[in-house]
């Protein structure tokens, strides 16, 4: 099978875990690949994602680099094989890659944590709201690109509505909602339509009031992608030109938990955040 030129964000982090599979084992690429009856540059195709891999060879690596963690290695098989199409591959030729793998790696999430400062989640955007803010960016959009990145918006929040949707928790601050893009009434529509998805009973919707006397966060809107297994969890950091920026590495991940853990105690509950938000809307 010739190699991807493009591999996806999920089949990176696969080849990614089995190089870190690899290094911790203290196994070069070339000593791996004699132990493995590969090719030097097959091991390295495969950790750069370019090369698809079955589920049976992941299963083979992880016991050659002696991991006995079964939770994790079941978890890497099931992110093997080709490039397997969704929804949001029609996006690839009209959409940043980095927005298209954002929506790969939603699709799979077992859980989403979000910290949000100024702006509401894309996941609870009206297609008011969310019309708006594009049409305000700088350099400005042509209206077919912003037409394919609104339509790639509402079909990104379709994870929140299926069968078993994965647990959906987001921190926002008072600024966020009182920012009223688009004048008062899609800024009071805006503010019902949280207010209905926090009736979900996955959805967890927590408000950060000016008046909170401790607030642990840079400024910095970010979204903590869980995975079947801690080791896969992904954070998405929102960048000033309108991509999205993904780590992964064990300390980069335990600093953003760290964030989440401190600022939701920063937060109103739910019932009492549903309350601020009615009182917003009425002063909208």
């Amino acid at each position: 099978m010739p190699p991807s030129t493009a591999p996806t964000l999920r089949q990176q982090r696969l080849g990614t875990e089995l190089r870190k599979l690899r290094e911790h084992a203290g196994l070069t690429s070339s000593a791996a690949a004699g132990l493995l009856g590969l090719k030097q540059a097959q091991i390295s195709n495969i950790e750069a994602g370019r090369y698809a891999v079955s589920a049976d060879r992941v299963r083979t690596f992880a016991s050659s680099y002696s991991c006995t963690d079964s939770a994790f290695v079941d978890a890497l098989a099931a992110m093997t094989g080709g490039r397997q199409r969704g929804w949001w591959d029609e996006y690839r030729e009209h959409l940043p890659v980095t927005l298209i793998d954002l929506a790969e790696l939603e699709h799979h999430a077992a859980g989403l944590r979000v910290a949000l400062i100024i702006h509401i989640p894309g996941l609870l955007q009206t297609t008011d709201h969310a019309r708006a803010l594009f049409q305000q960016v700088a350099p400005p959009m042509r209206q077919y690109e912003i037409e394919h990145r609104l339509t790639h918006r509402m079909k990104r929040q379709g994870i929140l509505h299926r069968d078993n949707p994965p647990p959906y928790a987001a921190t926002i601050h008072e600024a966020a909602l009182r920012m009223g893009f688009g004048g008062p009434d899609i800024a009071r529509g805006q503010l019902r339509h949280i207010i209905d998805l926090s009736e979900l009973a996955h959805v967890s919707i927590r408000v950060i009031p000016f008046g909170a006397d401790h607030f642990p966060s840079t400024g910095q809107s970010f979204d903590y992608v869980k995975g079947p297994v801690p080791q896969l969890d992904t954070v998405q950091l929102d960048t000033h030109h309108g991509g999205c920026g993904f780590l992964d590495a064990d300390a980069q991940l335990s600093k953003y938990r760290s964030v989440l853990d401190q600022m939701e105690p920063c937060a109103l509950n739910p019932a009492e955040s549903r309350d601020f938000i009615h009182r917003l809307i009425r002063d909208t």
